[in-house]
């Protein structure tokens, strides 16, 4: 065990979150399977975890609590002695899309934002200590809301921004002891959409976004997995927000057909 790396997974129950964990761990790493509802599927992505052969512990903490995320790091330490990796996944909205103005109270603001922006930076200022004594690296889940201005709703959109922001900062404030860097996903095919739009608005904004990325799919949880590790181990690389849209960013002429000269 003490050879094995040790890394906590926010908001790792379901969805991208629980893809990382067991992506992790089947590259040997202990895991912090880390959930505030879903009890019953945190303990199934812990049980896959062990099974890939590496020691994995469910906490229950949600991380706009800041005692909550020190009480966290605290558990992994007691464990495992170190911390060398942090995923900061856990993110809330409310899809009301960013027109419906009128639609956001100053409390779901407040609350988005806190789980969204301020609980990452709660567990990195928990987690820094640890991070850099293991020269270890911190990788935030964030989005293309942050770096396009679009998405599900207006605080979530600032949300994803401040946290673009916060790890250009902590790639700079941490260096050169830890390596923080972000993965920007567009459309996840996760029940995190289904639930928040429904099966049938689910379909038509999957539809849309595979007639208009160049790619024509929108991202698998495993895909963004495999970027979030990629960054874990990518020893050179720091301050990226790495934009996994399928081209999306690139606009309505992404997917034109360029005249070729006979």
């Amino acid at each position: 065990m003490a050879n094995r790396r040790r890394a906590i997974v926010t908001g790792s129950a379901t969805g991208v979150g629980a893809a990382t964990a067991l992506l992790l761990a089947r590259r040997g790493c202990d895991v912090v399977v880390n959930y505030t509802k879903s009890e019953a599927e945190a303990h199934a992505t812990a049980a896959a975890c062990r099974a890939a052969g590496t020691d994995a512990i469910v906490v229950r903490a949600d991380v706009a609590d800041d005692a909550a995320c020190r009480a966290m790091v605290g558990q992994a330490i007691a464990r495992w002695g170190g911390l060398d990796i942090l995923v900061n996944n856990a993110g809330i909205t409310t899809f009301v899309g960013t027109g419906n103005l009128e639609a956001i109270d100053a409390a779901t603001f407040q609350r988005i934002f806190a789980v969204n922006a301020l609980g990452a930076f709660q567990m990195i200022r928990a987690a820094a200590p640890h991070l850099k004594a293991a020269r270890g690296a911190i990788v935030n889940v964030s989005s293309i809301a942050g770096t396009q201005g679009l998405g599900s709703s207006v605080p979530y959109v600032a949300s994803k921004g401040a946290l673009n922001a916060m790890t250009l900062h902590f790639a700079r404030a941490l260096a050169p002891e830890v390596r923080v860097n972000a993965v920007c996903p567009g459309m996840i095919t996760t029940r995190w959409f289904v639930q928040g739009l429904g099966r049938e608005g689910y379909e038509k904004l999957k539809a849309h976004y595979e007639q208009t990325a160049p790619l024509g799919r929108a991202c698998s949880a495993e895909d963004v997995a495999e970027a979030v590790v990629w960054l874990a181990e990518a020893a050179t690389v720091t301050g990226e927000l790495l934009v996994m849209d399928s081209g999306l960013h690139l606009g309505s002429l992404g997917r034109a057909v360029v005249p070729q000269r006979d």
